[in-house]
């Protein structure tokens, strides 16, 4: 997802060349390491850095701290102002990304810092109307948080539970999301303009997200399967997604995984979210699809332990997991497999389903040293993180650091 724009061949094209490679390092490392650190991993002379770092706070984009930003700290809070001591991080006045978490029966809208650190903003269900009334709500909402931030936002990213072409659903989970290009309809309604709008698939999203910052960092190739109302995932090599040659890769959900025979909204039949999504979740235990699937789906997870309806519905619902993981690892040959949304909560859930399962679906020569199945460390932040990751890739470049606003300078 990131683009190389090419060798610099002026001073002045190393320098900002060098400006964005510091800044990525800072973000990468979510601000944890000091200003001596980063001069040795960029392989930078030590004045150079000292030129470099001095611009970018300059320029808002960094401060440096005494110590390490704690990963608790609010993207709002605004820090003190103590002496730089080493260690850049986000300066609290620099650039937010905003990412939302776009689903056909809720949407999630957060603001992330450059290290990192982020806070959600609103959390909405929809009404009993139309999709596309409620991305006229997200863009409602985006408006105001644009506002809030002025021109600290730096780029919208979206993560969409639909594959992906430019910035068009190509089949949503909405019939009347079919075909709208949400990048170019929330660009024109709540941007204004001023800023890039980016979309990508919600699991491919939260896949890249553990690579960048989650469970599946450092590793060289890895499997993520994220679960919601329906089944998505993507594999990632060198912490990059393998996207295919249309961008719609990692459909797994429609794969004829566990051995149903039903038809699925997608067209096709026996489709393996039929039986370990939140539909199938909340089917095999025997209610309806009305509302909020995920909250729906979650409570009967909780309630496994004490309700055997819902046991059951969860074993069932955790070997057809495993199983499905099987396949898919004897198919794409990953070091770990990633789990994010409901494939987490059903794995801590009952492991030992899943874990039976997925070790009678691998091939025998596997067996004895399996991938490991990882549950998250984002939790409900992983495909906001990915939409952030969309818009400071786009930014953390000499093009996108050409077009960040230079504080006033500031008079006696």
């Amino acid at each position: 997802m990131r683009k190389d724009e090419g060798a610099a061949t002026t001073s002045a094209e190393l320098r900002a060349h060098n400006l964005a490679r510091l800044l990525r390092a800072v973000h990468d490392n979510a601000g944890q390491l000091t200003r001596a650190e980063l001069t040795r991993h960029l392989s930078l002379a030590r004045g150079t850095a000292t030129v470099l770092v001095r611009e970018l706070a300059g320029r808002e984009l960094i401060e440096e701290l005494s110590s390490p930003a704690g990963a608790q700290a609010d993207v709002m809070v605004q820090r003190g102002r103590g002496r730089p001591t080493g260690v850049p991080s986000a300066h609290p006045r620099g650039p937010v990304a905003l990412a939302i978490d776009l689903r056909d029966d809720s949407f999630t809208v957060a603001a992330f810092e450059l290290t990192g650190r982020s806070a959600v903003l609103d959390r909405h269900q929809r009404a009993a109307g139309s999709g596309t009334g409620m991305l006229a709500d997200v863009a409602a909402r985006l408006a105001i948080r644009r506002r809030e931030f002025g021109d600290r936002v730096v780029g919208i990213g979206i993560a969409v539970p639909s594959p992906v072409r430019g910035g068009t659903m190509v089949q949503p989970t909405l019939p009347d999301w079919q075909g709208i290009d949400v990048t170019g309809l929330l660009g024109a309604t709540a941007a204004d303009g001023g800023c890039p709008v980016l979309a990508g698939n919600d699991a491919t999203l939260a896949g890249l997200a553990e690579a960048r910052r989650g469970v599946l960092r450092g590793f060289s190739v890895a499997l993520h399967l994220h679960v919601a109302t329906g089944i998505g995932g993507v594999l990632l090599s060198g912490g990059q997604p393998v996207t295919g040659a249309h961008g719609s890769a990692g459909e797994f959900g429609h794969m004829p995984l566990a051995g149903g025979h039903g038809p699925c909204r997608c067209g096709s039949t026996g489709c393996w979210e039929l039986d370990a999504g939140a539909r199938g979740l909340l089917r095999a235990a025997g209610l309806g699809e009305q509302g909020d699937r995920m909250l729906a789906a979650e409570a009967v997870i909780a309630a496994a332990a004490t309700d055997p309806g819902c046991g059951q519905a969860l074993t069932k619902v955790a070997r057809a997991l495993g199983r499905g993981i099987g396949a898919l690892v004897n198919a794409q040959d990953p070091e770990v497999v990633g789990l994010s949304g409901l494939a987490a909560e059903v794995y801590q859930a009952s492991p030992e389903a899943v874990r039976t399962a997925y070790l009678a679906a691998l091939m025998r020569f596997r067996r004895d040293a399996p991938p490991a199945l990882l549950p998250s460390t984002l939790g409900g932040l992983g495909a906001l993180t990915g939409a952030s990751e969309l818009v400071f890739d786009a930014f953390l470049t000499p093009r996108g650091l050409a077009a960040w606003r230079v504080p006033a300078q500031k008079t006696a």
